[in-house]
């Protein structure tokens, strides 16, 4: 990938969709019970909520004798909160990498020990050169999952509001442009409740480099988004998921495994709604959710035995099969749903990888002034 480097999210599924995901939080809940467990070996791990198969802790535990306790967070600010405090209580996390930027810068987390990881071997080399741009040389950070903000509509009903109006070639004027967002708000134009993820696929259509630090270019981006704020029918991290599913809206920017799940809710119910989820044919923001041992773990090899055991090909499929988000281990791919594995916009091809960009790394004043700025566009206030 030819990349340069949010958070809401997700709490990523907000993210929140990953909330979503009810048989895999019963399980992370029944896993949290477990937190008294003290003993020696141990794993204490600290996960979004929703982001695991219902098999990978339990299978991991038995193949080991390592005990996990597992804990669950919705947001990167809740997780590195808990970093910066110090004495954080787990071996394992899974911070975003944009986010593991400043815990890298600040100390907060240990490096890898690339050799106690035999299946380090196994991870997709585009993806691992795209981490290195926020993680020079790999040192901290595995990734975890992965996938981008993208753009999915409900195709008959989307033609049907545009009329004459031919699709554009660029799938994100249909969210940014008047031209064709103004036609849109009859059949539901929903965005994400993100402003990081907002002004990024902003920054994507406008050409605008997501390394800028100038006042105007983000002043830019939510000018643009202001023109079409009057068709926006909901600002939504998990509910645009079943809205187009069910048809109750045809357009929306959203996270593409969150698209996943509600294509293939379409599907499944067979109820004659058409979805289609873009891939980043004119760029995207990709976004890396990452495994990284905090500096003051207390039992670092058991992460390592943890991390190795889930780069294992049939694990991760089955972290894919539950979350419909990629995974970075290429070999895990005949064991994939092929609903998901050929879908198009879960698992892309080198050219649609090259056409990603990375998520900007905020300062704390940039946060402020993107908060700032997404809340009068929000509310016009």
């Amino acid at each position: 990938m030819n990349l340069n480097a949010n958070q809401a999210k997700r709490g990523r599924l907000s993210r929140l969709l990953r909330n979503a995901l009810l048989p895999c939080l019963a399980i992370s809940l029944g896993l949290l019970a477990r937190s008294s467990y003290a003993g020696d070996n141990t794993l204490r791990f600290y996960n979004w909520a929703g982001y695991i198969a219902p098999t990978t802790v339990p299978d991991f535990e038995k193949a080991t004798g390592v005990h996990v306790t597992y804990d669950i967070y919705e947001s990167n600010s809740t997780l590195f909160a808990k970093l910066v405090a110090g004495d954080s209580g787990y071996d394992l996390v899974v911070p975003s990498s944009n986010w593991a930027a400043i815990d890298i810068k600040g100390g907060l987390l240990h490096p890898i020990d690339k050799s106690k990881i035999p299946n380090y071997k196994n991870l997709n080399p585009q993806l691992m050169k795209e981490l290195a741009t926020i993680d020079p040389g790999n040192k901290y950070l595995v990734p975890w999952m992965w996938g981008y903000t993208t753009v999915g509509i409900n195709v008959d009903e989307v033609r049907k509001a545009l009329g004459s109006t031919p699709m554009p070639d660029n799938p994100w004027s249909l969210v940014f442009d008047p031209k064709y967002a103004d036609k849109l708000k009859s059949c539901g134009l929903s965005y994400l409740d993100s402003p990081m993820d907002l002004m990024e696929a902003a920054f994507v259509y406008l050409g605008i480099p997501q390394s800028t630090t100038n006042p105007d270019d983000f002043k830019r981006a939510w000018d643009m988004m202001e023109r079409v704020r009057g068709d926006v029918h909901e600002f939504a991290n998990m509910n645009y998921v079943d809205d187009m599913a069910h048809g109750s809206i045809c357009a929306a920017i959203g996270w593409n495994g969150g698209m996943g799940i509600g294509y293939n809710r379409a599907n499944q119910a067979h109820n004659g709604v058409h979805l289609k989820i873009f891939p980043p044919t004119h760029g995207a923001v990709v976004f890396i959710d990452t495994l990284a041992i905090p500096s003051d773990a207390k039992d670092v090899d058991n992460a390592y035995k943890f991390i190795n055991y889930r780069l294992q090909p049939k694990v991760c499929a089955a972290d894919t099969n539950t979350t419909f988000y990629a995974n970075p281990v290429p070999a895990s791919l005949p064991y994939v749903n092929k609903a998901i594995r050929d879908n198009g916009f879960v698992f892309i091809d080198s050219a649609m990888m090259d056409k990603l960009r990375p998520p900007k790394v905020y300062t704390t004043e940039q946060r402020r002034v993107v908060t700032r700025l997404y809340t009068k566009f929000k509310t016009g206030l």
